[in-house]
């Protein structure tokens, strides 16, 4: 019988699942239900060492002679410290080592407890990871266990080999066995690289070629990256390729854009048809937050993911291979090698798509963004701040001679400007930037360092205040908390932009629109940059951005109910 914790259950499935066959076990209170787990799965070879001193050589000898990592469990307080001098030498000598240590929960550490001390991170630079898993109470927390577990267990022979460090805390009570079998855990892989010398790859391949719906995602990517025609031909017909404008061109083909919008249109039943057997993503960040909820509700089968770094990124939540290489080289490698199979697959999510009007709306920030977007000159750059205006910008189509750019690491709203600035600074094309009021007013100071030419255009969308913080839950105007978290304010960029030197022009009706925008998309060699101020009413901002979205799911829905039973199959 095995402990009924689950973050155990877990470790001990996904070291077996790992190929760990040799694991010493010191005694202790504290990591009983580990010992009692681990020393009762026949597919290891277990080891008693008292000493924990003693335990952490002989566990560096085991892994010397078979190569794999061997792991030394030890039980919570000071018994950890005493493996310090063999980690050490492991991190030194390149040896795999997984060092497990049971661990009072984190309420009790520093309470006078017995055998405590703050073990996570207690190895510092000495470990090329440490961890320290959840109590599993829910899905979510397994997910996070799992995923951890895995990418330590994976550290231990990526870029050289080393030690780790998993931390387990547990609760009480410790002695209850009453698991009979180990969970079904999810396992993930590693491929470094594609070549016969890393791992075989031909079962990688067939496992490709095994699934008629197939679909990449592909997030931010700040560069532009040309496919030979060839190779274009090859992949393009037997995958669907969902992209944002912050992915720039970077597949081989035309991508499915507005993926966002007609998620959020679709049936329960069209979703799940819909849904991949098989996702490959490569990129950074995805603002679709649609698409992220889709997926995680519709989890494929295999999600496969291609970066450079090898790092373990699992947003979707169904992680199962990493390919540690450049992704489009692996594209290019496995052209050839995908078999031709007649599949609907692209067509479906392309057809719909195309169903999904282009949003034509009365004078407000959305209608504004894309009457910018749908004017700009090519070749530009074109640099979209974060919150509302890079979303607004999803939903209408951009020429791909358009280079995108928007601070969407870490998602928040400071730097556009700075950012957009330097860029510019280096450019000798048009660079335009597209920025709401808060991201403005909160990083205006970038005009301040005089560092800009003519080839700047700013538009500020000014309705005081972040309407995404106006639709929140209880954000009536007779809310305490309305004015601290929403912003709202009654500033004009006016005479900050003509004292740094800028055109100043203002727009706050529908009709002078057209006249402003043309003075500014105009590549004619101007004195000075140009910064249009853009004045729309909030209210009515998110007034009309609920309705479209509300009449696109209803003129949807009423499409689907009247179509042919033969075409709704």
């Amino acid at each position: 019988m095995f402990s009924d914790k689950k973050n155990i259950l877990q470790l001990a499935a996904l070291l077996k699942a790992h190929g760990v066959r040799k694991i010493v076990l010191c005694p202790g209170g504290r990591n009983t239900a580990i010992v009692q787990t681990l020393s009762n799965i026949e597919d290891f070879t277990c080891y008693a060492v008292t000493d924990e001193r003693s335990a952490g050589f002989f566990a560096i000898g085991l892994s010397l002679q078979g190569g794999g990592p061997a792991a030394v469990c030890c039980t919570s307080g000071s018994a950890l410290l005493n493996l310090y001098p063999a980690v050490a030498e492991a991190f030194y000598q390149q040896i795999a080592l997984i060092v497990i240590s049971a661990d009072y929960p984190a309420a009790w550490i520093g309470q006078t407890d017995s055998q405590t001390l703050p073990q996570p991170h207690v190895f510092g630079s000495l470990v090329k990871m440490s961890i320290n898993l959840p109590e599993i109470n829910n899905e979510k927390d397994e997910w996070f266990c799992n995923r951890l577990i895995n990418e330590a267990i994976l550290e231990t022979t990526h870029h050289g080999k080393g030690p780790v460090h998993i931390n387990v805390p547990i609760s009480e009570p410790i002695y209850r066995f009453t698991a009979k079998t180990l969970p079904e855990v999810r396992v993930i892989t590693r491929y470094q690289g594609l070549n016969v010398y890393d791992r075989d790859y031909k079962e990688l391949i067939a496992r490709l070629n095994r699934y008629n719906k197939r679909m990449i995602v592909v997030g931010q990517m700040n560069l532009i990256y040309l496919y030979e025609k060839k190779y274009e031909k090859a992949l393009y017909k037997h995958f669907v390729w969902l992209t944002e404008h912050l992915s720039n061109q970077t597949i081989p083909g035309i991508p499915v854009k507005n993926f966002d919008t007609a998620i959020y249109t679709m049936e329960a039943s069209r979703q799940s048809s819909m849904a991949p057997d098989l996702l490959i993503t490569f990129g950074g960040q995805i603002i679709s937050k649609q698409l992220k909820k889709y997926l995680r509700n519709h989890p494929p089968k295999e999600h496969w993911h291609i970066a450079t770094d090898g790092k373990i990124v699992d947003p979707y939540g169904c992680l199962t291979t990493l390919i540690e290489m450049d992704p489009f080289e692996f594209l290019e490698k496995v052209s050839f090698l995908i078999e031709s199979k007649p599949t609907n697959y692209p067509l479906m999510w392309e057809n719909y798509c195309k169903t999904i009007p282009v949003p034509e709306l009365p004078y407000s920030q959305m209608a504004v963004t894309g009457k910018l977007i749908q004017s700009l000159p090519t070749p530009c750059a074109l640099h979209l701040a974060n919150g509302s205006t890079v979303k607004y910008a999803q939903m209408f189509p951009i020429a791909s001679e358009v280079e995108i750019c928007c601070n969407l690491g870490t998602g928040g709203i400071e730097g556009t400007l700075s950012t957009a600035i330097g860029y510019a600074a280096a450019s000798d094309r048009l660079n335009f930037v597209i920025t709401g009021d808060l991201s403005f007013f909160s990083g205006m100071n970038a005009l301040w360092n005089g560092h800009f030419g003519t080839n700047l255009r700013i538009l500020l969308l000014n309705n005081e205040g972040a309407e995404t913080y106006h639709t929140l839950p209880g954000m009536d105007k007779s809310s305490q908390s309305r004015s601290f978290i929403t912003a709202e304010h009654h500033t004009t960029a006016k005479g900050w932009a003509e004292e740094c030197g800028f055109i100043y022009r203002h727009v706050s009706e529908e009709e002078e629109l057209e006249g402003a925008i043309q003075e500014f998309i105009s590549s004619d060699t101007k004195e000075h940059p140009i910064l249009l101020e853009v004045f729309t009413d909030r209210e009515k901002d998110t007034t009309l951005l609920r309705s479209y979205y509300r009449g696109l799911k209803e003129a949807q829905i009423g499409s689907s109910a009247n179509r042919p039973e033969a075409e709704k199959k």
